[in-house]
């Protein structure tokens, strides 16, 4: 493989791309394999495959204990950047042994990675006023073992911009979902939740985007710790439960990230355990049910608020559509329907024909597209970076 081979895969105009995502909560490997016409405003997709391959459990935890604030060892972290990016090659053969896809028929492949520290607000370090993220699973190990170009590390140049880095699937979810008839809010709902907002009068440049507060990571932080269950399935758990009000005002009073301005994003070096440390020692005796149920009621309250006092002003949305893990979370479905009410239509994105768990893993398919067409895909509007630029690392076999 070599550049000229790039320039020509970047002039083609049809490509199957895989796609690849592995969130905060560490649930798996999100991998998808579409098809794609075109680029920017003209980009078509059609999916042929997804699956979710899990992490070995003992690596997952692994992951989580070095995602951890001040919990990082550098020699797990150095193992795991390749260890990752095996699982995800591991993934990519399980997908197309699946469907019975070829794998050298596979033109692209975009990898988010795992994100293992995010660190976007600046400080001042030996004179540098410094800001970084750290994704492994480095995406040009997947290249030398697929054969196959590889863009991954999709954050780091918006954050070299000054830019928070995050959200980046605003720009993936205007070309594909905006409307012109509709205001339109799309949620996806991982470890953490983030929202994009779709005026029908406005262009790529100017929608809102950002991290609203936490997602999964809560509910399944306690699911885990108090029923050593990964997460709460359809929200049973939290159904069970009523809601402290005294807990949720702790809760509501105890974070500031939710009342911070955008641009911003968060991560597990936020909401991890020292999160929940002081709620689960001054609440030691709340049913586990009970504080279940108000983490859920919470994730829904963070959204909200956030609409309410950074959103509604501007636009006043129609339809908002949930993707992502919590978007199966029944409890978490129903909190956002008493807080949003009648006026808004709370739907699934599979009902704009895209699957709701494959989203993001489509998202950094259609985000590798963009980087060898020489598009830009940062918002900086969203993200706060300097300017617009082309996001990504393009890795050759």
């Amino acid at each position: 493989m070599n550049i000229e081979s790039l320039l020509k895969l970047s002039k083609r105009k049809n490509k199957y791309v895989i796609g690849l995502m592995s969130g905060t909560s560490v649930d798996g490997v999100d991998v998808v394999l579409i098809e794609i016409n075109g680029s920017g405003i003209n980009t078509k997709i059609k999916q042929l495959g997804f699956i979710t391959y899990p992490f070995p459990r003992k690596m997952k935890e692994m992951i989580l204990r070095n995602a951890e604030l001040n919990g990082g060892n550098v020699t797990d972290i150095c193992k795991l950047n390749f260890l990752i990016a095996r699982v995800y090659v591991s993934a990519i053969k399980s997908l197309c042994d699946k469907i019975k896809f070829p794998l050298n028929k596979v033109h692209l492949i975009g990898s988010h990675g795992q994100t293992i520290h995010h660190l976007p607000k600046k400080e001042k370090l030996f004179g540098y006023d410094t800001s970084s993220t750290l994704q492994i699973g480095d995406p040009g190990v997947i290249a030398k073992l697929t054969k196959i170009i590889t863009v991954g590390d999709f954050r780091v140049g918006d954050v070299a911009l000054g830019g928070e880095g995050a959200p980046l699937v605003p720009y993936f979810d205007y070309i594909i979902f905006h409307s012109t008839k509709k205001n339109r809010a799309l949620l996806n709902i991982g470890g953490i939740s983030n929202i994009t907002i779709l005026n029908k009068k406005y262009k790529a440049d100017d929608v809102i985007a950002f991290d609203t507060g936490p997602g999964n990571m809560l509910i399944d932080y306690l699911s885990k710790l108090y029923f050593n269950k990964d997460y709460d399935k359809d929200g049973r758990i939290a159904k069970r439960g009523k809601i402290n009000l005294t807990v949720l005002e702790f809760l509501k009073q105890n974070d500031p990230f939710i009342e911070r301005n955008p641009p911003k994003s968060t991560g597990r070096e936020y909401y991890g355990n020292k999160f929940l440390t002081s709620l689960l020692k001054k609440f030691k005796k709340i049913p586990h049910e009970d504080m279940i149920r108000t983490v859920t009621m919470f994730t829904a309250y963070g959204v909200y608020r956030n609409y309410e006092k950074f959103i509604m002003n501007e636009t006043k949305i129609d339809e908002l559509f949930l993707s992502g893990g919590g978007a199966r979370n029944l409890q978490l479905i129903e909190d956002f329907k008493d807080y949003f009410g009648n006026s808004v239509k709370i739907k699934n994105v599979e009902s704009l024909g895209v699957s709701s768990d494959a989203k993001e893993a489509i998202c950094f398919a259609v985000l590798a597209n963009e980087t060898i067409s020489g598009n830009e895909t940062n918002i900086p509007r969203v993200t706060g970076a300097s300017r617009k630029t082309i996001l990504g690392k393009i890795c050759l076999p």
